[in-house]
This record gives structure tokens, sequence and C-alpha cells, in this order.
């Protein structure tokens, strides 16, 4: 079972990828991605792993699609093509060849303009992260049955509206770009800190969506936003070696040890931010990843230029007016001018009901509350932001913060 969990969590969207190649259905193909999943946790336990489990489970969809297809007489067109696409598989060969890329052709379509930006991304983690409808209405900070209708709907909308499977023309993507780089950034967080589930990281997640936001960057190499995405995963995932500890535990930006940081990522990032900084045009994802680069400058916490990343912040706001942006220029601006202005700007985010709903909001008022001596708030704050976590590991961090800041 943990097999297979494990193939789940690294092929799922590949395997949705490809048979939507072939079958030109999103339903179809993602039905057919499930049986075969189903399939697999009763055979793999009895007959082990097989030596190719991603090309496995593709052909067993593949197959599955087909006999579903034969028992649709009204699909013959569709069946027709199905089989001869198998006739060209060769005999007992478990590999699927796809022409490259189709996990990237898959988000191009998630994210078509017809689809409401908030459909594009649910549905993109949906398909190509493999996240379940809570997992994405955690990352949404949203209700699961909305999720549910909005990948429902945009389902419907790919198929009513025959919106192609593929990788738009040169004049068609700038309009794309935005939903196709919100979409890669969201299954990266998702993979940085989870929403739910044992694991407080994914690291299959964050590799894949820097594999693709460098395929993305490979075909759009004059995008400023797309070199902006990849250089913030790339600094982000630098210092994935020492966010845990031995034990797994969520080890804070502050208490990190910096000689664990990938040092080859941090050197790739920071020539990525200078690129962009060369072109003037800065945007949201630029950034947040020049933020990035002043952190992974600083050899100790203690020497964090935050005067310079409230600058940032500063900027990142009057491009991007989302109350995260203002939670972690309030924590910045904490960092920079003391507790008691960090926790006014977080203040002024009071009344907003989504971070009313964020576990990090909570969490962050109740470290600057602890810091200005208000105790009996700083507690109930901790409470708050542990009702709403779902990562275990970060629930357990905050618990420890609460046990020590407890009066």
């Amino acid at each position: 079972m943990t097999d297979v969990a494990a193939v789940f969590r690294s092929e799922y969207g590949r395997a949705v990828s490809v048979l939507t190649g072939v079958l030109g259905d999103i339903d179809l193909a993602e039905d057919a991605v499930q049986a075969a999943f189903e399939i697999a946790i009763k055979k793999w336990p009895q007959d082990g792993l097989p030596p190719s489990p991603a090309g496995w489970i593709i052909t067993t969809a593949r197959r599955q699609a087909i006999d579903r297809i034969r028992r649709e007489q009204k699909r013959e067109a569709k069946e027709s093509a199905a089989l001869q696409l198998i006739e060209q598989q060769q005999p007992g060969s478990e590999e699927v060849y796809a022409v490259p890329d189709d996990r990237l052709r898959m988000f191009f379509t998630c994210c078509h303009p017809a689809l409401a930006p908030a459909a594009q991304t649910a549905l993109t983690l949906r398909l190509l992260g493999g996240l379940t409808t809570a997992e994405i209405a955690r990352a949404f900070i949203t209700g699961e049955a909305t999720v549910a209708q909005r990948i429902v709907r945009a389902k419907a909308k790919i198929r009513d509206a025959r919106i192609p499977f593929r990788v738009p023309d040169d004049a068609e993507l700038p309009d794309r770009l935005d939903g196709v780089l919100r979409a890669i950034y969201l299954v990266f967080t998702e993979g940085h800190l989870t929403t739910g589930g044992d694991d407080p990281v994914r690291d299959d997640l964050s590799s894949e969506a820097i594999r693709l936001a460098r395929l993305l960057r490979a075909l759009m190499p004059d995008e400023p936003e797309v070199t902006g995405l990849l250089a913030l995963e790339l600094l982000t995932q630098a210092r994935r070696p020492a966010r845990l500890d031995a034990g797994g535990e969520l080890v804070p930006l502050d208490q990190q040890n910096r000689a664990l940081w990938d040092r080859v990522l941090i050197a790739e990032g920071h020539e990525l931010v200078r690129a962009c900084l060369r072109r003037n045009h800065p945007g949201s994802y630029q950034l947040q990843a020049a933020i990035a680069a002043v952190h992974t400058s600083s050899p100790r916490f203690e020497d964090t230029d935050w005067t310079q990343i409230v600058a940032l912040y500063d900027q990142l706001a009057a491009v991007d007016h989302s109350p995260v942006v203002a939670l972690h220029r309030g924590v910045a601006i904490g960092e920079r001018d003391g507790a008691s202005a960090g926790l006014n700007a977080l203040d002024l985010l009071a009344d907003d009901r989504r971070m009313q709903q964020y576990a990090v909001f909570h969490a962050a008022r109740a470290r600057l509350l602890a810091l200005v001596g208000r105790m009996a708030e700083a507690v109930a704050a901790y409470e708050r932001a542990i009702e709403l976590t779902d990562n275990p590991a970060e629930r357990r961090d905050l618990e420890r913060r609460l046990s020590a800041d407890e009066p």
C-alpha cells in the first residue's frame, strides 16, 4: 500500500495527462487512472512492485479506458482511435513514451482563459498534483464543496467548449501565463508544506513544480515572471535540507543550520534574480524571488537585511493586494521595527475573513503578542492557529511554541 501511495503521489499527474492526450477526454482519463491504482492496490502487495510502476499504471489505465469505451457503443470513433494507439505499443511493454510534455499541455488546458482563475488552479492541483478535494480546499482556504463544484464545472467547460489539449501558439501564450504560473506555484507550495496527510513536506510535488517551471522557462525565456517563479522555487527549495530535523520536526527559519542549505540552488536562484533585475519589469514572482534572495544571502538570521525586505514587500504590495502579502510584510516590519510595530500592521488584517481562517496569520500574531507580553492573547492565537493547521509537523511546532510561551 505504501508503494502504491508513493507512485500515486509522484505519477498521478503524468498518467492523467498522458491518457488525456490519448483519449481526448479528461474525465475518462482520470477514471481510468483511478481504476488502475485500485488494481495496483490489490496486485502489487502480492506480485511485488513492477519494474516500471509509472508505465504499469499508464498501460493498465489505457486498457481500462479501452474496456470502458468498448462498453459504450456510441463512442465508436474514440474506440477506433484508442485501439489504434494500443496496437502501436510494443507487445509486453509497460513504458509509455509521451510526446513532450503532456503535463505542460495539461497545465495550459487547465488554465484556459475561459475558466475562472479559482477553477483553473483547483483543476490543475487535482489533475496535475493529484491532490484530494479536501487538500485543495485547505490550500484555497475555502470549503470542500465549493472546490468540488469548481472542478466539475471546469471539466464540463473544457468538454463543452472543446478546449484543445495543447501548448498555445506564441500569440496566445501571454494571456494564458498568469493562470499557469499560479497553478505551478500552488503545486510547489503544497509540496513545501503540505496541507494535510502524514508527511510535512512532499518533495515529489516541489520537484515536479520546479521541473515544470524549467520547462515553461525554456518555452518562454523572455518572460521575466517565468524566470522569477523558477528563481523563487529554487531559492525556497534550497532551504529544504534544514527545514526538518532528524526526527522530522519543522525547524523555524531563525533556527535553521544554514550550512545545510543547497548552495548550488542558491547560486542558480541568485543568477535568475539578477537576470530579472536587468529586465527591469518587476512582477509578483520576481519580487518574491528577490525577497528569498535577501534571506539566502545572509549567513545568519541576525544578519538579515530587514530594511531591504520591507522595501521589497512595499513594492510587492503595490502589484499584489493580497492579504497574505500584507501579512508577510507585517512580519517583516516586526523584525525591522519591533514586535509592536509588526502587531499594528497585522491588526489591520483582523477583519479579513480569509485571515481569520488562515493558521499562519494567527501564528504570526501569537509570536508578536508573546513578545510584547500579552500572554493570554498569545495563547488564544496559538490555539486558533493549531485548530486551523492540518500539517502534523506544523501543528507540533505550534504546540511547542505555545508551551514555551504559556504563562
